[in-house]
């Protein structure tokens, strides 16, 4: 596997770290979770459970190894730097100013170990005014302009329901890593990488920010419309619903052929993508009228058979069974020891000499202590 020769220490708890160090471990680096103890992860609480173990720790933690190591305790932090010495890359998503505190910060890793690439993801970054304060994704999507913009045209701000800032914060963090491991290979030596929640979520308004920047009026909330396309959203059908990103002319053209609705591409509202953006809502209230007259997959049939972009609006339940998702092994059984048979999401990045994916189950808490630590000071506590 194409990271089978690094070490990753991840000090990391919830998602962004723990996601970003997931990444790392899916393409074989040998990832070592470090746990308080007692609790561990705090994500190890987090529901629904199988078997006692959190489904959604299981996930994230998939292909690590862990250690219990106390960093309130000299043996603890002892017992860390002995493993950073050694170590290629250390993960942390503590406040910043903790890692300090606690005698792990980058200059003192630096220091220890020149090679090392210390990554550092918080909710505002290493500087700035916002610094010192925690990150959560809500926050983020909430200053970041994300809610501002989500939810129904005349609705309040609405949260996306997925924590995408978290995430986005995890592969910028895995990305930002192998970038500064290829810096490595030219110097010899490591750096500190800085990723925020805060900066991940103000990246990913990037029509927002573009539309800001050339008008100069704050974006305003779309509901379903795209902010330079159209049609490119969702529509109802007769029983369900269909996505339809037929924005580019030719598709356009394509589109009013399947719709029957082939004088809509002389119309004057409609004739160019600015055009069809202007009036996108008279243009969806027409196309809208059409779609519900047939089901969803009948028009997708209908859609697909002429290239045009298209796709049904499925649930959980139904992608999971799709033969798309089964022929690119997104989903993994795998064996736990305590939670049993389960499954697992399997990796989207896919290496053709190389490939990556799901080798060992999330361990249990403390699983690999021994056997990484051996019979230290602070191994005997932990106990």
């Amino acid at each position: 596997m194409a990271l089978s020769h690094l070490k990753v220490l991840d000090l990391t708890s919830n998602l962004s770290g723990p996601y970003c160090a997931m990444i790392l471990a899916d393409q074989g680096a040998d990832v070592i979770k470090i746990e308080r103890p007692e609790v561990g992860d705090d994500m190890r609480l987090t529901p629904p459970f199988i078997g006692g173990e959190s489904a959604p720790f299981m996930l994230a933690n998939r292909n690590k190894r862990s250690v219990i190591i106390d960093l309130k305790t000299a043996a603890g932090v002892a017992d860390f730097k002995r493993l950073a010495a050694n170590a290629d890359i250390m993960i942390e998503n503590f406040k910043p100013g903790t890692a300090e505190r606690i005698g792990i910060g980058y200059e003192t890793m630096h220091a220890l170990n020149p090679r090392l690439i210390y990554c550092s993801i918080s909710g505002f970054g290493q500087t700035g005014p916002y610094a010192k304060r925690g990150g959560f994704d809500l926050i983020s999507q909430a200053m970041t302009g994300l809610a501002a913009i989500c939810g129904d045209e005349d609705g309040p701000p609405h949260r996306l329901p997925i924590p995408i800032t978290d995430l986005c914060a995890g592969m910028n963090g895995a990305i930002g890593i192998l970038t500064a491991l290829a810096a490595r290979e030219k110097t010899g030596k490591g750096q500190q990488v800085d990723i925020s929640l805060f900066e991940s979520g103000i990246s990913l308004g990037f029509y927002e920010a573009a539309s800001y920047f050339a008008t100069g009026q704050a974006p305003e909330k779309l509901g379903q419309r795209h902010r330079g396309s159209a049609p490119y959203q969702i529509f109802p059908t007769a029983d369900g619903h269909i996505a339809i990103g037929a924005a580019a002319q030719r598709f356009w053209s394509l589109t009013c052929e399947v719709l029957d609705c082939a004088e809509l591409i002389d119309d004057p509202r409609f004739v160019t993508k600015a055009d069809r953006v202007a009036n996108n809502k008279a243009l969806v209230a027409i196309l809208a009228e059409r779609l519900v007259t047939k089901t969803t997959m009948e028009w997708f049939r209908l859609l697909d058979a002429r290239g045009i972009p298209a796709g049904p609006v499925m649930n959980h339940a139904e992608l999971f069974a799709d033969p798309q998702t089964e022929a690119r092994n997104m989903v993994v059984d795998i064996d736990h020891p305590a939670a049993g048979a389960t499954r697992v999401l399997g990796t989207p990045i896919k290496l053709s000499g190389t490939p990556g994916g799901v080798k060992r189950p999330a361990p249990r808490h403390g699983e690999h202590t021994s056997e990484i630590l051996g019979d230290s000071p602070s191994t005997a506590a932990a106990d």
